[in-house]
C-alpha cells in the first residue's frame, strides 16, 4: 500500500519484509526516505535483515531518522534486547520506553484495565512483563547480578591491580583477552577491556595484547593447548595455563554467579556484555531447565573464569 501526497508527491509506503531484497529495490523519481518505520520489530529473524534494508534505504541525503517499535521479549537472551542494550550507549539514539499507564484510561476501556489489575494481582512477574515491558528473564539466566554501565577512565585509574585472562581460538570461536578488576571487599568484578576476534593469528594476537597489558602483568589462560601458552610465552607475554580440576566449570561459574555485581562496560566490552547478559540453561523436551551450563556463546565467560581461579582457590568471596 501506497499513499500519495498529491500536491508534492511525498509518499508513505508499506513494506513486509518477509524477503529484505525486495525492499533494496525501492526507487524513487525524486528525494529519498526521510523516516523509517519499523513496527514489531521483535518478529525480525535479527539484525541482520534489518541492516539490509537499511544499507538500502539510508542512502541519499542527511537527517534520515528510523524508529524501531516492538514489545520486548521476556528474555534478555532475545535479540532485540541485546541490540537495544548496544544502541542505548551510542549519542545519536534515544532509547524510550512506555506503557499503558501513560495514556489516558479512555483510550483503554474498563475491561482492559480490569484484566491487567487481576493479572497484577495472581501473577506479578507476567503483569510486569506484559503490561508494563519489562525484560523479567525467564529463569534460565545463569548471571542475574549484571550492571551494565560506563566504567570510567577515573574508575579505571583507581585499580589497583589488572587481571587479565585469555580463553584460546580455534576453528570458528573468537579469541577473547579480558582485563578485569576483583574488589574483594564488595565482590564486585568490572570488565573494562576486550579483545575479541576470531580467525586471530597468535603473532597478531599476543602484538594486540601487549597493546591492551603494556605492564605485561600475569595472564591466565586457558590450558587446554599448552603448546600455545607456550608460544605466547616465549613471543614475550607474561602468562601461564590455568590447571582445570574435576568440576571446575561449574564451581567456577557459579563463584561468578554468587558474587555481588559483575560490572560491564558495553561500549568497551560490546561482546563480553553480550555474551553475559545472553548466557541461558537450556530446556528439555518438555521445557525443563537442564542444569547443566551450556559450552556455547561462552567465550569471554571462560576467560573471566580463567582469569579469577586465583580469587576461587583462595576462597575469597
Amino acid at each position: 500500500m501506497v499513499l500519495t501526497y498529491i500536491p508534492t508527491g511525498q509518499q508513505i509506503r508499506f513494506k513486509g519484509v518477509d524477503k529484505p531484497k525486495k525492499v533494496k529495490s525501492q526507487k524513487f523519481r525524486h528525494g529519498y526516505t526521510k523516516f523509517i518505520h519499523y513496527e514489531e520489530c521483535d518478529e525480525f529473524n535479527g539484525l541482520v535483515e534489518i541492516r539490509s534494508v537499511n544499507q538500502s534505504l539510508n542512502r541519499g541525503g542527511d537527517g534520515i531518522i528510523t524508529f524501531y517499535s516492538y514489545n520486548p521479549p521476556a528474555s534478555q537472551n532475545n535479540w532485540v534486547n541485546q541490540a537495544v542494550a548496544q544502541a542505548g550507549t551510542r549519542k545519536d539514539t534515544m532509547v524510550h520506553s512506555s506503557d499503558y499507564l501513560t495514556v489516558p484510561k479512555r483510550w483503554l476501556g474498563k475491561g482492559f484495565l480490569a484484566d491487567a489489575e487481576q493479572l497484577k494481582k495472581d501473577n506479578p512477574v507476567a503483569y510486569n512483563h506484559e503490561y508494563l515491558g519489562e525484560i523479567t528473564g525467564t529463569g534460565a539466566e545463569v548471571f542475574t547480578n549484571l550492571n551494565l554501565r560506563e566504567i570510567t577512565d577515573r574508575e579505571i585509574a583507581n585499580f589497583d591491580r589488572n587481571y587479565p585472562g585469555l580463553d584460546f581460538g580455534f576453528a570458528h570461536d573468537p579469541l577473547v583477552y579480558l582485563d578485569m578488576y576483583y574488589d574483594a571487599t564488595h565482590r564486585r568484578l568490572f570488565i573494562y577491556n576486550e579483545l575479541y576476534k576470531v580467525g586471530l593469528g597468535n603473532r597478531a594476537a599476543v602484538q594486540a595484547i601487549k597493546a591492551l597489558n603494556p605492564d605485561n602483568e600475569l595472564i591466565i589462560a586457558d590450558s587446554a593447548e599448552p603448546r600455545t601458552v607456550y608460544e605466547f610465552h616465549d613471543a614475550g607475554l607474561n602468562i601461564k595455563g590455568m590447571a582445570k580440576g574435576k568440576g571446575f566449570v561449574e564451581y567456577s561459574t557459579k563463584w561468578l554467579q554468587d558474587l555481588r555485581t559483575i560490572v560491564i562496560d558495553p561500549i568497551r566490552c560490546p561482546n563480553t556484555a553480550r555474551e553475559f547478559s545472553g548466557y541461558e540453561l537450556d530446556r528439555d523436551q518438555s521445557g525443563n531447565l537442564i542444569s547443566r551450563f551450556p559450552d556455547r556463546d561462552n567465550h569471554s565467560i571462560d576467560a573471566a573464569r580463567y582469569a579469577m581461579q586465583p580469587m576461587q582457590i583462595r576462597g575469597v568471596k
